[in-house]
Order: C-alpha cells, then sequence, then structure tokens
C-alpha cells in the first residue's frame, strides 16, 4: 500500500520532471523562455515590430514561419504559447488525420461560443499537412475558429495550400549570424541550471569558430554537437575542467576543418578559384572549388549570384542559354535549399563553364559607361526624341524598321560624332559568330570595325574578379 500524502506527491513529481528534464538534450534545454532570452530575428520579433506588439497585445494573427532548421521556429510559437492567453494545441503534421482536425475545430468552436477564448493550432512541418489536412483546416482559419501557426523549412507559397497561405502572415527566419551562434554556445557553457556550466566546459577558439562555421546559423546543430563534444571530453583531474579543442569539435560534428573565413582570405581565394575556373572552361576545378565552398558552409545564394555574374560577364551572348541556366538555378536554390540546393548549382557551374566564352557584353558596357562618365552627353538626335523638340517642333521622321525589308533600316541612333561599332564587338565564338554577320549585313562598315584589334582585351578602367 503506497502511504505518500499530497505532500511527498509532489515532491516524487517534481524530482520526475528534474530527471526528465536533465535527460532533454542542450538544444531543448536551452530553449528561449522569454523574448529577452531570443538571439537573432530581430526583424520580425525585435523591440517595436509589428509582430512583437501583436504577441504581447495578446491580438495573434495566422502566422506562417518559414526558413531553415534551427532557426526559431518552433521556439517562436512557445513563446507566443507563454504570451497569450489563447488554448494553445499542438497538432502533428505527420499522424494527425482528418478527424483530429475536425475534432479540434469544433472543440475550438465550443470554446470559443461558451468561454471567449480563442485556439491557437500549432503545426510543425506544415508542409507535411496533405491537402484534405489543410482543406478541413481553412474554414476555421479562414472565419477566426481557430489561429493557426505553422513553421515550415519549405517555401509555403509551394508546398503550403495557397487559399491556407492567402490567410496567413508570412515570416521567414534567417540563418542565426556568427555572433548570435556565438552568444548562444557562450550561454550554453556558462548556464549551471540549464546548460553545461557545471560541467566547467570551456573551448578552444579555433574550436568555437568551427563549430559556428560548420553550424551554418543553426542553433540546435551547433549546441548538439557542443553537447556531444563535452561529453566525450574527460575532466583534468586536478580542476575538473572540459577543454575543448578543434580535433574534438571536428568529430563531434562530422566535419573536417577547412581554411575557410567567410570574413576572410580563404572565402575570396576559393571564390576567385570557382569563378576563374569557369571562365576558363575546366569543369573539373568548377566542381572541386564548388564543392569546397558547400562544404565550408557557404551560403548557396552567394555562389549563385557568382554563377550568375560569371554567366553573363565570360560567357554573355556566345550561348544566351547560359544566363537563363544561372538565373533558374538560383531560383532553385531559393525553393529547395540545401542539400538538395548542391545540384542547380553543379548543373549550371557545369553549363557556364563548358559554354563558349565571350565578354564582348561586358567589355562593351564598361566601355560605353567610361565615355559617358568622361565625355559630355551629345543630344539625342531630333529624330529619336519622343514628340515636338525643346522648340515645340515636330520631331524629325522617324523612320519604323518594321516598316522595312528585313524589318531594318539604316538611320542614325548615335548621338552625333559617335563611332559606329565602338562598344559592341562580337566575338569569335558561339552564337556571336551568328550576331556579328548579322550586324555586318545590317550595317557593312562594320566589317572593317569588327576585323580591327582589341578583341578580348579589358575596357579601361575596368575589374577582375
Amino acid at each position: 500500500m503506497d502511504e505518500r500524502g499530497p505532500a511527498d506527491e509532489n515532491l516524487f513529481e517534481q524530482a520526475s520532471r528534474e530527471r526528465v528534464r536533465k535527460e532533454m538534450p542542450l538544444a531543448a534545454r536551452m530553449r528561449p523562455r522569454s523574448f529577452e532570452e531570443l538571439v537573432g530575428q530581430e526583424h520580425i520579433v525585435g523591440s517595436g515590430t509589428l509582430l512583437r506588439r501583436a504577441i504581447e497585445s495578446d491580438a495573434v494573427p495566422s502566422l506562417i514561419f518559414t526558413g531553415p532548421a534551427g532557426t526559431g521556429k518552433t521556439t517562436l510559437a512557445r513563446l507566443i504559447a507563454n504570451h497569450t492567453k489563447a488554448h494553445f494545441e499542438r497538432l502533428s503534421a505527420v499522424s494527425a488525420g482528418v478527424g483530429d482536425v475536425r475534432r479540434l475545430i469544433e472543440d475550438a468552436r465550443h470554446r470559443l461560443t461558451h468561454y471567449r477564448r480563442r485556439t491557437i493550432v500549432f503545426i510543425d512541418e506544415i508542409h507535411r499537412f496533405n491537402r484534405a489536412q489543410q482543406d478541413a483546416l481553412l474554414p476555421a482559419v479562414e472565419d477566426g475558429t481557430v489561429i493557426l501557426i505553422g513553421a515550415t523549412t519549405e517555401n509555403p507559397y509551394y508546398t503550403v495550400n495557397s487559399a491556407l497561405v492567402s490567410r496567413c502572415r508570412v515570416y521567414r527566419l534567417e540563418p542565426l549570424g556568427p555572433g548570435d551562434m556565438i552568444t548562444l554556445v557562450r550561454r550554453a557553457l556558462a548556464d549551471e541550471e540549464r546548460g553545461l556550466g557545471r560541467m566547467k566546459v570551456e573551448l578552444t577558439p579555433e574550436a568555437l569558430e568551427h563549430l559556428v562555421r560548420v553550424a551554418d546559423g543553426d542553433a540546435r546543430s551547433a549546441l548538439s554537437a557542443l553537447e556531444l563534444a563535452a561529453r566525450a571530453t574527460t575532466p583534468d583531474p586536478a580542476t575538473g575542467r572540459r577543454l575543448i579543442g578543434l580535433e574534438t569539435v571536428v568529430e563531434a560534428v562530422q566535419r573536417r576543418a577547412l581554411a575557410y573565413d567567410r570574413a576572410g582570405d580563404g572565402h575570396y581565394d576559393t571564390v576567385s578559384a570557382f569563378i576563374k575556373s569557369m571562365r576558363g572552361s575546366d569543369p573539373d576545378a568548377t566542381l572541386y572549388w564548388l564543392a569546397r565552398m558547400l562544404y565550408a558552409g557557404e551560403d548557396p545564394r552567394f555562389i549563385a549570384r557568382r554563377i550568375v555574374i560569371c554567366a553573363a560577364e565570360d560567357v554573355g551572348n556566345a550561348d544566351p542559354r547560359a544566363l537563363t541556366v544561372a538565373v533558374s538555378a538560383a531560383q532553385a536554390v531559393e525553393l529547395v535549399g540545401l542539400p538538395e540546393g548542391r545540384l542547380p548549382l553543379a548543373q549550371a557551374a557545369l553549363y557556364v563553364a563548358t559554354a563558349p566564352k565571350s565578354n564582348s557584353a561586358y567589355m562593351g558596357i564598361e566601355t560605353a559607361l567610361e565615355d559617358v562618365k568622361n565625355e559630355a552627353g551629345g543630344a539625342v538626335p531630333p529624330h529619336l526624341r519622343s514628340g515636338r523638340d525643346a522648340g515645340g517642333r515636330p520631331a524629325r521622321k522617324y523612320l519604323y524598321p518594321h516598316d522595312h525589308p528585313g524589318h531594318h533600316v539604316r538611320q542614325p541612333y548615335l548621338p552625333e560624332g559617335r563611332v559606329r561599332g565602338r562598344y559592341y564587338r562580337p566575338s569569335e565564338s558561339g552564337y556571336e559568330v551568328t550576331l556579328k554577320e548579322r550586324l555586318v549585313r545590317w550595317w557593312p562598315e562594320l566589317r572593317a570595325v569588327y576585323g580591327g584589334g582589341g578583341k578580348g582585351s579589358r575596357p579601361p578602367g575596368a575589374k577582375q574578379t
């Protein structure tokens, strides 16, 4: 017979909860309990922001938080739950069926009708909610029976019912910056109640830098690796201190340390090698440097931008499709993220590397900009002006090209005194051969200009990447 009284039962429950809490992963134990403890996402819930004011006034609208793993989507939902007077429910996008959704809605409607209490429903990984589940939830969100808070690592505009998305405010959470990550790690090292403070854990500067870089803005990943490294480190017998070095962190995160700093020479040297490999038409070197950047945790959007620039600068109209492929890859990376995003990046980088090369567009715009900058601008030819000239007189007759054979007509298009063919000089590469033939057919005088020197040189003042 159990003779424990109420006091003993409370003590037993408290001890059980304490034991469970201690067995929770470090990332869960260190989850912020208030907005004051929250690190990052100032653009969304910083002091004075619209959403922060709505939360503090208990007027939360339906929300969808999207962003990479470990950026605080679930944490924000928990903070909202702690700050609201509404009833808070959590649904599993994987296990909940349509019947569960309908029962939740009925309970929420009863709660609102009889007790004037709203219901907030949090659905993590909402993109896993199937169409039937989303359709069942939609009317209740629309009429305000429930307030939805969804979290997803995917783009909700592609993966969530558009009708549901249109009734929610969508907020994108960004990966935490290095400074925020360092703050979280140091807080976990110092906290004796929830963190590793009692274990006397210390990180060498190299270990801390590698941990933060490899985590790439994912707080959960950083704290999980830190806990593993701490438990795997034997304390010093004399001091009890656990000093974690680079080798231990590398083993904990299963990522080799590379000499790569996003703000240092390693970053710029690697990017430069990647661009020069594409420009130099070496597909193997292109893939190698791409892999180096991805492995080191480089932002895939930054890589995509460099491929787009290279497609325009170094391929240009020798193969106009290169720019289309590069832009499509940049959009694909935004859609799918990593690790799958490495595939469109590799495809686009290889297309640019193996495409015929021409820097004619780059040279042309740079030379034209130099002229605009350094020389007095000529007047717009009268026949190219809109309407009447400055004196109110009708503009000279403009010859409409589509009224002439071949949809082309010879007339001046540059300001008076400008030499035809000074800026654009098509190369002998790829599609630009066709462009050159076409331009010479339209403007025979360009034959002498295009046959002259200067092809492949850089315009005055142009910078090399």
